[in-house]
């Protein structure tokens, strides 16, 4: 048992939020200086630092063999980095990927991966050196240009930063993500990158604009466009910014009318067989029609993606849909998050390249003042030399009695004045160097380092001399390592238009729609080896529509409830002539009881047209067709063509007259259940939304209408009852007034068995009515083998209602006339 009781007890009471957030605060600290992020001035993080480190310190230099990865690995963990060797080399192999990096700061023989995703071999496989670039990011190391701080174990010393020669931060970029930070930096051009620091050096307070002059935006080792320039000076001024990146593509012609695109260049970060992959599932599953075959002929010449294309297929418009649905064109956002002074911040372009400036002055003005100290005490030792050498027989006579080392330089000091540092080099001296000439070498060299000493010490003193010092060290490296510009950029963005045509194959199909609400398109082939009436249906359903259409077109099917469900041809399934299809209601919800009873099929939805809807509650209304284009959720859900008013309301009539229809010639025809019939011109019905519930179309009373159609002066009208009766009526028995009256009687009134109204047709020269009973039953009717009655006339019986059953629905069909 513990006894927490003492004074000097260690047992502390603390809440586990404190203890939680203390310990992730200290972790989040590390994580962010030391793993993730990197620094401002080399670009660098704390692992890829200690990479080159400690490659550089084993001689593993560009001028020198290959070593095994292992080694270098095993070298770096075993020092500096203790962490797993599989996270040291996936970092090393990053180094050494020219795909990644701009400027590649490790050379590796042997498998490093590729664009594909590839893994790269094991460390025991592959060799690697340090590069030669990389020889610039360490040079002057060991002139005491860095703070060094002791490494984990404190056996050895490690550098905080590399004098990092140029800027390898925006030049190789960095990508990173950290506790509450994560940083996407690009790649640039080396020259671009050098010119504009050099460019800052001569003008302290230069806007971004005139950077921009030379930085122009990023450049990524795999090339490809980069469009908007908006979001560059963005990124540049604020740390975050977005471009589009886009693939480098042409078209080439072939024979045959055939075409094929050519891929050359892709997105910086898009594994290569994984766009391939997604270009060829585009092609299996149709997405896109046109697509012959897609290849990767990419090879030790370069990247070369080609897409064959069938005949006649538009190769931009395919294109643009690859650009839209796949990785040939990306779009890469700026998150620029460094390291500058031990605080992560997000940084722009001139933050970045003045902290890199302010960095090579430090480090010029470090390895200034080591080199002025080391000629500085060169020359102390040259002068004692010299003077030992002017009076060199007094010099051996002094050593020579001396009783040793010590006992010399000791009467040397005292004899001769020598400084203890010059009596050391002269009990030192070879006796070669004890030749007259030597005094002449030894004299040159002390007029050397005497101008050495001045040059450094006019450096340390003038700040534009220290300048120039670094402009000239950027200029060389800069006409060392440049390189052409890879990545194009574009000021804006291109706007993908991806056409209809592009992505279905134009083809003739038959489309039907049921009653009940059942959907199907077949092929032309499939519908003309059927039977005329082997269409599928059940036996109590109907065809409401059933047409010829092309897969460019476009479907609107009505619904009874005042519902609007719409379909691109080419959307909907495909079936043989002989099945039933699919319901509706499988992809949209419908009411149990919902029926169809209205479709029609546009060539263009641009197309200005007026639907007219009435219901069978007596409203009617105009709807502009624009007013009725589909949603982003028309797949799931229908959309609304008219408000009913209450739940046993149900649509009547709908039709659609295009822009170009003479308007005043028509009239509006309602006809009540009861045998009323109002005649009033269309242009009295006003154009309302599709969420509108419209005006009155006529004084029902206690009637409800039975039909609401369309008619001219001359028109003829059918009518059937429910008692099977039949009658032929010229429309202008109906004297036209205004909307919304009681209207006119168009039946006698019984008081035994009255006749009411169930559907009424508009009739067509040479055409006859085919009427569907209740029971299912068809019964064809030629209407002008009636006579044309007046309104006061009931007709005659045509339908045996008790065998057949009460007429439902009624088609005008076309008969073949003979000439």
């Amino acid at each position: 048992m513990v006894d927490n009781s003492g004074e000097n007890s260690n047992i502390q009471e603390l809440s586990l939020e404190a203890v939680m957030g203390e310990r992730f605060g200290r972790y989040s600290k590390y994580i962010i200086q030391e793993r993730a992020l990197p620094d401002i001035r080399d670009g660098l993080k704390p692992v890829q630092r200690r990479i080159l480190y400690a490659m550089n310190q084993d001689g593993n230099t560009y001028d020198k063999a290959f070593r095994k990865s292992a080694k270098s690995v095993g070298n770096v963990m075993g020092n500096f980095h203790p962490h797993g060797d599989s996270s040291i080399y996936e970092a090393m192999v990053r180094l050494s990927q020219s795909w990644k990096l701009r400027e590649p700061l490790i050379e590796m023989h042997g498998n490093n991966g590729s664009m594909d995703g590839d893994p790269p071999a094991a460390m025991r496989y592959t060799e690697a050196r340090l590069s030669k670039i990389s020889g610039e990011m360490l040079n002057d190391i060991e002139k005491e240009t860095v703070d060094f701080v002791p490494n984990f174990d404190d056996t050895e010393n490690e550098p905080t930063v590399l004098p990092a020669r140029f800027p390898n931060l925006l030049v190789n970029g960095a990508t990173g993500i950290s506790a509450g930070y994560a940083t996407e930096i690009p790649p640039h051009n080396l020259h671009e990158a050098i010119q504009a620091v050099i460019y800052l050096m001569e003008h302290p307070k230069a806007k971004l604009d005139k950077l921009m002059e030379f930085v122009k935006g990023p450049d990524f080792p795999t090339g490809g466009i980069a469009q908007g320039i908006d979001g560059i000076i963005k990124a540049y001024t604020t740390g975050r910014g977005r471009v589009m990146l886009r693939s480098k593509t042409e078209i080439e012609q072939l024979k045959a009318n055939k075409e094929q695109i050519i891929v050359t260049e892709i997105p910086y970060e898009v594994n290569k067989a994984l766009l391939v992959k997604k270009i060829d599932e585009i092609r299996l599953l149709k997405k896109v029609e046109g697509i012959a075959e897609v290849r990767d002929e990419s090879d030790r010449e370069g990247l070369r993606i080609v897409i064959e294309l069938k005949r006649n297929a538009s190769g931009q418009g395919i294109l643009n849909y690859l650009f839209k649905n796949t990785d040939l064109q990306i779009s890469y956002n700026f998150n620029m998050v460094a390291i500058n002074n031990k605080r992560p911040e997000h940084v722009g372009l001139k933050a970045i390249l003045s902290a890199y400036l302010e960095h090579q002055r430090t480090v010029t003005t470090k390895r200034t003042k080591f080199d002025l100290r080391k000629a500085q005490e060169r020359k102390h030792i040259v002068s004692g030399l010299i003077k030992a050498l002017s009076i060199l027989d007094q010099v051996i006579k002094t050593i020579r009695a001396s009783k040793n080392k010590k006992d010399a330089k000791d009467n040397l000091v005292e004899q001769y004045s020598f400084t203890e540092a010059q009596a050391e080099a002269i009990v030192s001296l070879q006796l070669y160097r004890l030749t007259n000439t030597d005094v002449t070498a030894l004299q040159a060299e002390f007029d050397e380092l005497q101008q050495k000493v001045q040059n450094y010490q006019a450096i340390l003193a003038d700040p534009s001399m220290l300048d120039r010092v670094i402009k000239k060290e950027l200029r060389i490296i800069d006409k060392k390592y440049t390189s052409p510009r890879k990545t194009i950029i574009q000021d804006q963005v291109q706007q993908l238009k991806i056409e209809t045509e592009v992505l279905i194959a134009p083809e003739d199909v038959v489309v039907m729609v049921s009653r009940d609400g059942y959907l199907k398109r077949s092929s032309l082939r499939s519908f003309k080896a059927s039977g005329k009436d082997d269409n599928g249906l059940k036996s109590d359903d109907l065809v409401i529509f059933q047409d010829i259409v092309n897969t460019l077109d476009h479907l609107f099917i009505f619904t009874d409830k005042g519902n609007v469900i719409y379909r691109p041809i080419h959307e909907i399934p495909e079936y043989k002539w002989k099945e039933t299809g699919k319901h509706l209601s499988q992809t949209v919800s419908m009411d149990k009881n919902e029926k169809i009873i209205q479709a029609f099929s546009f060539h263009d939805l641009k197309q200005k047209g007026n639907f007219i809807f009435a219901s069978k509650e007596g409203f009617i209304k105009q709807t502009a067709l624009t007013d009725l284009q589909p949603g982003r959720t028309y797949k799931s859900r229908a959309a609304q063509c008219m408000k009913l008013k209450t739940d046993s309301d149900r649509l009547l009539m709908i039709n659609y007259l295009p822009e170009d229809t003479k308007n005043d010639l028509l009239f509006v025809l309602a006809i009540t259940h009861g045998g009323y019939g109002l005649r009033y011109k269309l242009n009295e019905v006003p154009v309302n939304g599709s969420k509108a519930a419209g005006v009155k179309a006529i004084d029902l009373r206690e009637d409800v209408l039975a039909s609401v159609i369309l008619v001219q002066e001359k028109t003829q009208v059918g009518i059937l009852t429910q008692r099977g009766a039949f009658k032929r009526m010229k429309v202008s028995e109906i004297t036209p007034t205004a909307r919304a009256r009681r209207g006119v009687q168009i039946l006698r009134e019984l008081k035994r068995s009255p006749h009411r109204v169930v559907l009424v047709k508009a009739l067509k020269n040479g055409g006859k009515l085919r009427v569907t009973t209740e029971k299912m039953k068809t019964i064809t009717i030629d209407p002008f083998e009636h006579p044309n009655v007046d309104r006061y006339s009931n007709g005659s019986f045509v339908i045996d209602v008790e065998e057949f059953g009460i007429p439902i629905w009624a088609e005008i069909i076309e008969t073949q006339q003979k000439d």
